[in-house]
């Protein structure tokens, strides 16, 4: 809530901007005006100790902090329940065999993903497209400290704010993951976006969209990205890029799949 109000200006809010203000954004008295609420219940809520709002409390803090239905939605998972105690242990994360299958079928780039984007399955031509989609590979790793893969994408920035809004949303309230605590470790430590970002706390459901892509090979292509949910495998989604039928960009697709099909040649 601290890092939402933030980022509301007196101005968004219909208040006067009079004085120096020693805060960014909305102070926590704004907001509980606004809200209809005392400030201080408001700031026992912004702290932690209070989690028992009422579901017309959350809402009215989420039109003042102008949240949209994914952070509404998010705000009230957090409150829902209380985070596990210690000791949580994450469940192995292993694709069904049908989706395998399934993946091995398809004639366009897929893999599967896990919830905190590892890469735990993939076909031929994904890891042609990028060799960070080979599986043990993180996707939040390789965009935000791998070069090569950050060069893949001319809209690197956007691809980044998107993919922490959408861990943000995946993890709601369940924090002490171990593996998202390595992997929040890891990054917060050597990347500077990736902190600006995580503490935006941004949120936004996964969907459909078009990625465009700078290959070496074959130039620049825009691929549709779709995420599937798969059956009886919470949190692991079904990922597919394909192009628009006729288009340059299936022409430059095939020319990968072509290059990639190849045997190396031996020398020597």
């Amino acid at each position: 809530m601290r890092a939402r109000r933030e980022l509301v200006t007196p101005q968004q809010a219909g208040l006067p901007e009079v004085g120096v203000r020693r805060v960014p954004g909305l102070r926590r008295e704004e907001v509980a005006m606004l809200a209809g609420i005392s400030a201080d219940y408001y700031l026992r809520l912004e702290r932690g100790r209070d989690r028992n709002p009422s579901i017309q409390v959350l809402e009215s803090i989420a039109r003042v902090l102008r949240l949209d239905d994914d952070h509404l939605a998010h705000l009230k998972s957090l409150v829902s329940e209380a985070p596990r105690a210690g000791g949580h242990r994450a469940s192995a994360e292993i694709p069904p065999s049908g989706a395998l299958k399934l993946l091995d079928s398809l004639a366009q780039p897929a893999f599967i993903e896990g919830r905190y984007f590892d890469i735990l399955a993939s076909n031929s031509l994904a890891r042609a497209l990028s060799p960070g989609l080979a599986v043990g590979g993180n996707q939040l790793r390789d965009l935000f400290l791998e070069p090569a893969e950050q060069a893949l994408h001319p809209d690197w920035q956007d691809v980044t704010e998107c993919l922490i809004a959408n861990l943000r949303q995946s993890v709601g309230h369940d924090v002490d993951d171990p593996r998202l605590l390595e992997l929040i470790g890891e990054l917060s430590g050597a990347s500077d976006r990736f902190r600006a970002l995580w503490a935006r706390h941004e949120v936004r459901g996964q969907r459909g969209g078009p990625l465009r892509i700078n290959h070496p090979l074959v130039g620049e292509l825009t691929l549709n990205r779709e995420r599937l949910q798969i059956d009886g495998a919470a949190g692991l989604k079904l990922v597919v890029y394909h192009p628009d039928a006729g288009s340059s960009d299936a022409d430059k697709l095939a020319l990968l799949a072509s290059a990639a099909s190849r045997p190396l040649a031996v020398t020597g």
